[in-house]
């Protein structure tokens, strides 16, 4: 399964400033300095004291050592913003309580009329998860506990280089694995020993299937992803319930497969857990779809709809599922008014006689035997119709696993064909040709609803129909 694929190792930009002020909005920043850090070490700096056009307060001074005298040669802020950008280009913006620096550090670009966005990460809420037990998490005791010096406390230049050593640390202790968000840390509490962390380091930042293994090679998880390295990591660090930290301590091996397409992953996804029934996605399965619409037929030959709840033991096969009985309830009253089913008949209006549409003139007398039951059930079916594919051929395209690849899901005379991938400069001499690369996968109501729930939340996706 496991297909080769380089990652993006990030660069960090470790920052520290100091102000006149607490307040973003209206106090300016005196010095600045930034400390790039490849994951291991720092391998580049940059410092300068910032005139803030404006008094520095006697007691930040005695706090912090700069005076209106140091600052009045010292450039603007505005001198300096291109060298900041430049240096922090591609780098996630770290910082010790990192709100208070980067909220300063966008307030002087927006007031120049530039938009600074980065990525951060706090080495305070780093700290807290990865060395746990500290009394306190300030810089100065943190750094006191781990014997790093502070050369120039409260001072941008020695706050920023001691909050490198810092970060060096909690790169170590989260097992050599460089945090791009605060999901990605490792909890080592619940993982258990057996997991190679070179593979979950290794994991590609791009869109796919992933699978858990345990201790004795059995599939355990199955899951897809846009990003499944940092989908992985969410497992990882998931102690948050009985059942999210068993899984995570069962977890030794991590395998995976590409598919560039979010619809090719939810669609390999569903017919693999099918395939294999993980134990941990029986249980979720059996918690995320608990209402389903079930068809019958009355004795009068009239199709019934009925939202039940979902039942493993009688297998009884719904039409589609819903997450509650409330989307289920939502969505049945929708389709009743578009295509004017009986209301009695869809199992939401109790009643020995007529059903309240009826009395509005809304519904066309199903319920009291006033409409020939094949009148009727055509407008179910037309309901059926939808329920199964918005379309009855249609070639839906999406990314692929690499450049030049484009991904294709095929449905013929309303059934799921499969999907398949094609590079995208061959020239085909009609829209069939293309079913040649496809493999083929058995059809089911899951699949149905993947299908049309994609496409309906994804309108910009093309779709070929023929």
């Amino acid at each position: 399964m496991n297909q080769s694929f380089t990652n993006f190792e990030p660069m960090y930009a470790i920052v520290d400033i100091e102000t006149t002020g607490g307040s973003a909005q209206r106090d300016k920043i005196t010095e600045i300095a930034i400390y790039k850090h490849d994951g291991s070490a720092v391998v580049d700096e940059y410092s300068t004291l910032v005139n803030p056009e404006r008094n520095i307060p006697y007691h930040i001074t005695k706090l912090t050592g700069i005076s209106n005298e140091m600052v009045a040669d010292a450039p603007c802020f505005y001198e300096v913003a291109r060298d900041i950008v430049e240096f922090t280009e591609g780098c996630i913006f770290v910082a010790h309580n990192v709100a208070f620096d980067y909220r300063f550090v966008k307030n002087e670009f927006a007031q120049l009329g530039f938009h600074y966005q980065k990525d951060t990460l706090c080495t305070v809420k780093l700290s807290r998860k990865l060395l746990p037990g500290h009394s306190s998490y300030s810089l100065g005791n943190l750094c006191s506990d781990l014997n790093i010096a502070i050369n120039g406390r409260h001072r941008a230049g020695g706050d920023a280089y001691a909050t490198a050593l810092l970060f060096s640390i909690l790169v170590q202790q989260n097992n050599g694995i460089l945090p791009k968000s605060e999901s990605d840390l490792i909890n080592p509490k619940i993982l258990n020993p057996s997991l190679n962390f070179e593979l979950v380091k290794n994991l590609p930042e791009a869109c796919g299937v992933y699978y858990l293994y345990n201790q004795n090679n059995d599939l355990i998880y199955i899951g897809k992803s846009k990003n499944i390295r940092s989908r992985v990591m969410t497992h990882l660090n998931n102690g948050n319930t009985a059942r999210s930290g068993k899984m995570a301590s069962e977890i030794t091996h991590i395998d995976y497969e590409l598919t560039g397409s979010e619809l090719v992953a939810l669609l390999k996804e569903s017919h693999e857990i099918k395939q294999n029934r993980p134990i941990y996605n029986r249980k979720q399965r059996r918690a995320l779809m608990s209402y389903g619409l079930f068809l019958s037929e009355d004795q009068g030959g009239y199709l019934n709809l009925r939202l039940e709840k979902t039942d493993q033991k009688t297998k009884k096969e719904p039409l589609t599922t819903f997450s509650s009985q409330e989307e289920g309830k939502s969505r049945l009253n929708r389709w009743i008014k578009k295509y004017q089913l009986c209301q009695k008949l869809c199992g939401v209006y109790e009643t020995q006689g007529a059903c309240f549409n009826y009395q509005v003139h809304e519904c066309h007398g199903a319920c009291v035997g006033q409409e020939f039951a094949y009148s009727y059930n055509m407008r179910v079916n037309e309901l059926l119709k939808i329920l199964k594919y918005d379309a009855p051929n249609m070639a839906i395209m999406g990314e692929g696993r690499q450049p030049e690849e484009k991904s294709v899901v095929w449905v013929e005379n309303g059934t799921y064909i499969g999907f398949g991938y094609f590079d995208e400069t061959t020239q085909f001499s009609q829209l069939s040709d293309l079913k040649d690369v496809i493999t083929t996968y058995p059809d089911n109501r899951d699949i149905q609803q993947i299908i049309n729930g994609y496409l309906r939340k994804h309108k910009q996706v093309r779709v070929e129909k023929f």
